[in-house]
């Protein structure tokens, strides 16, 4: 090997270590990606301009078409009035009108065709630039979290962290018992509070069903006989729902005295 082709090889290993020194995965990343999305407007363009380059041949060939049936009918009437002068001349330009239309035609034909390729193309870009882009994306996430790995692993290289474990494991397990403690405490207080809730709603309940039954005894008068023992046995009731209210009162006074003191 010369001299020159060893400097040369030398000067290209140089200058790729220099370069995977400075280059930066992250940045080569995000700009390929964002060199791919310039690329939409561009191909939007080119789709745009072959759609209306076939829009164009499809007008042409819709006015050819009138054309020649409008030439047809002149020829027609021409020839009805013995006009053959006229219906030649006529002729003449249907013959070039139908030429005009099969040239037309075969060009609309490639047009359409160039149009599916061209939205076809755009669409795969598309595609393909989405699936890079999330390739990317992942790939600097990896290259972030590698980077904070090698930070992470340069600090716990510059620290013993040694002794420090057991002290942390150790009050972990203390905040862990207080914890637990309290949740049971907690838990305790609560099924107490709610055992005694749902005795005192029972019992309500049962003294509200008690009145109804007294109220449609009194409506029917199944209660007794006479005025005066009715009387009498309707004062007894009132006396005996107002107590009973008074015992639903103090029920849930208790109840509400249990709640303040669990919240507390």
């Amino acid at each position: 090997m010369g001299l020159w082709q060893r400097i040369k090889r030398m000067f290209r290993a140089g200058t790729g270590a220099a370069l995977d020194r400075v280059e930066n995965p992250e940045m080569v990343l995000q700009q390929t990606v964002r060199d791919m999305r310039d690329r939409v407007p561009e191909l939007n363009n080119s789709v745009a301009q072959v759609m209306a380059t076939e829009r164009l041949l499809k007008k042409n060939n819709e006015r050819l078409s009138e054309q020649v049936v409008d030439l047809d009918s002149k020829i027609k009437a021409s020839v009805k009035m013995g006009r053959d002068d006229i219906a030649t001349a006529y002729i003449g330009q249907l013959q070039q009108a139908q030429l005009d239309l099969e040239k037309t035609a075969a060009q609309l034909e490639y047009a359409e065709n160039a149009s599916k390729q061209a939205l076809k193309a755009r669409d795969n870009y598309v595609v393909n630039m989405k699936q890079r882009t999330a390739e990317a994306m992942q790939l600097i996430s990896a290259s972030k979290q590698a980077k904070l790995q090698e930070q992470l692993a340069q600090t716990m290289e510059s620290f013993d962290i040694g002794d420090d474990s057991s002290t942390f494991n150790e009050m972990r397990e203390k905040i862990d018992r207080r914890v637990a403690a309290a949740e049971a405490k907690l838990q305790l207080g609560t099924s107490s509070v709610d055992n005694k809730m749902q005795d005192i709603e029972r019992e309500a309940m049962d003294i509200q069903l008690q009145d109804k039954l007294l109220s449609y005894k009194q409506e029917m008068g199944l209660l007794g006989e006479g005025s005066s023992k009715d009387t009498k046995q309707i004062s007894a009731g009132e006396e005996e729902n107002t107590s009973e209210e008074k015992s639903t009162e103090a029920l849930l006074a208790e109840a509400e005295k249990l709640l303040n003191g669990s919240g507390e």
